[in-house]
């Protein structure tokens, strides 16, 4: 079973999934300028090959750092050496009963109406696979800066199954379709 599978008919999306001897796998997801990776282990049962990867960690982002500001309003701020990537950042402030969304700027920037906020969600754009959300103790606090985890584009595996098909595998994509089946063939 060991080898390299690349997905077939999917227009300008380039992916595929290695399995090594030592039953560990590799996962690659290229389209445009984004690049996605995956890693984990292996193994066959019947003709299933299952992939899982370690568990996915809770959240995409860090709270680096809150406090009160003397300015009006709220300031969610992302920071990250790569100054393109702050500009795809989705964030949504809430206090439970206004709910409100807003992307960042090119400088990361989001800047909200005052209100209390009692969570702060965000989503990254370029790998939206889910939203990490962020329960806030302090009311007072107004400023908010967050960085990415160095995971956040890291594609994780949950005892995924893929079937054997003479020598390819059949299954699904995980950035993809949901409960679409894509065909890899063996390289």
């Amino acid at each position: 079973m060991t080898g390299e599978y690349y997905l077939t008919g999917v227009r300008e999306v380039g992916s595929g999934i290695k399995l090594n001897a030592d039953s560990t796998f590799e996962f690659f997801f290229a389209y445009g300028a984004l690049d996605r990776f995956g890693t984990g282990t292996w193994k066959q049962r019947d003709e299933q090959i299952i992939l899982t990867s370690r568990p996915r960690p809770p959240k995409d982002f860090a709270l680096v750092t809150s406090r009160k500001t003397p300015d009006k309003g709220i300031t969610i701020r992302i920071v990250d050496p790569n100054k393109q990537l702050l500009r795809y950042v989705e964030c949504t402030t809430g206090n439970g009963t206004d709910i409100r969304r807003e992307m960042a700027n090119a400088d990361g920037e989001m800047h909200f109406a005052s209100l209390p906020v009692e969570a702060i969600s965000l989503r990254f754009e370029l790998c939206p696979d889910r939203y990490s959300a962020f329960t806030i103790d302090s009311k007072a606090h107004n400023y908010f800066e967050f960085r990415f985890e160095p995971w956040i584009v890291e594609v994780f595996f949950e005892n995924i199954a893929y079937t054997l098909s003479g020598k390819d595998l059949e299954g699904p994509h995980p950035l993809l379709e949901p409960g679409k089946k894509y065909s890899f063939v063996r390289n």
